[in-house]
């Protein structure tokens, strides 16, 4: 049988199928060399269910970090305890008035799928209790570790394989999860009002967006290969947005701000539907970053411009040798 591989490399052969060859073969050859990969996630990838082939990358050692959005984080978790709830319509065709019926209904409308708010308030119940524990013991979390917290009670009935979640796959192989503008998710927006009604005492039991970033930052340093001959950490976006934005600045703040001379991302690829002329980060070509301190003239650099819940698998897949 042939292989995801083969089918590829036989067949896409020019213009974006090219460069998601070429972008599979650049994170494959930074691998061996012995670097390592942040995958930073925006859209509604985990609602898409990437979490069946991205938790096979981290848990065979091709994901070292990730940065995501605050819907990527909670919708992995919210997936993995009701996807059969999960309710798929033709969304082309909805009116307002579908879409009013669906809000009546709490189900809460992900382009052709519906998350229902039952899950979001199961979620809601065992995280404000565990919030509310760590705000009185003085504690201070990344978003992920509260999640992570939420999924040790082994009363939980899953609707997908463990094996489905890449947040169960993060936890078990330790890798660092960052969830910058967290408070644009359901999650963010529950803490808050948790934290406005009383029901948790501090505002800064959650890690504060700076904090996350101190924290990449010193988890950058310890992994970029400085002073030694593998290449610096590389950066695998999915998407655009604040999930990319924020973790690729790491670079240029540990050496235009903190004056530290660290090695410069290794290797990037991203995939994006962004239109480059209309001004925005998301559609910035790879070359662009080069004028602000965080790829080299050297880098390998790869565009894709297409739609993630297809490539970023087939990339996956041709990594993983499916």
């Amino acid at each position: 049988m042939a292989t995801v591989r083969d089918f590829l490399d036989h067949h896409f052969l020019h213009f974006n199928s090219r460069e998601l060859v070429a972008a599979a073969r650049g994170y494959e050859a930074h691998l061996d060399a012995g670097g390592e990969m942040l995958v930073s996630l925006a859209g509604a990838m985990s609602t898409a269910r990437i979490g069946r082939i991205l938790s096979r990358m981290i848990r065979e050692g091709k994901v070292h970090a990730i940065s995501c959005t605050g819907a990527n984080l909670e919708e992995d978790i919210f997936n993995l305890l009701a996807a059969r709830e999960y309710e798929h319509v033709d969304w082309r065709s909805l009116s307002a008035a579908d879409e009013q019926a669906l809000l009546e209904r709490g189900m809460n409308r992900v382009t052709d799928v519906c998350i229902p708010e039952s899950v979001m308030r199961q979620v809601e119940d065992k995280l404000v209790a565990i919030w509310a524990k760590a705000a009185e013991e003085g504690r201070t979390e990344l978003p992920a570790t509260y999640l992570w917290e939420v999924l040790d009670d082994p009363t939980l009935e899953y609707h997908v394989p463990a094996e489905d979640s890449w947040m169960l796959a993060a936890k078990e192989m330790g890798i660092p999860v960052y969830t910058p503008g967290w408070e644009d998710s359901t999650l963010g927006n529950v803490f808050t009002a948790a934290v406005m009604q009383g029901k948790v005492a501090r505002h800064d039991a959650v890690t504060a967006g700076t904090q996350q970033m101190q924290h990449l930052l010193e988890w950058y340093r310890e992994h970029c290969g400085a002073g030694t001959s593998r290449p610096s950490v590389g950066f695998f976006q999915v998407g655009g947005g604040i999930a990319g934005d924020f973790a690729i600045c790491a670079v240029p703040l540990w050496i235009q701000d903190l004056m530290v001379d660290l090695p410069l991302w290794g290797y990037f690829a991203q995939i994006s539907d962004a239109v480059t002329s209309y001004g925005g980060y998301s559609g910035a070509p790879p070359n662009e970053k080069i004028t602000w301190g965080k790829l080299a003239v050297d880098t390998p650099k790869y565009m894709i411009q297409s739609d993630a819940t297809i490539v970023a698998p087939l990339i996956f897949g041709y990594l993983l040798g499916d």
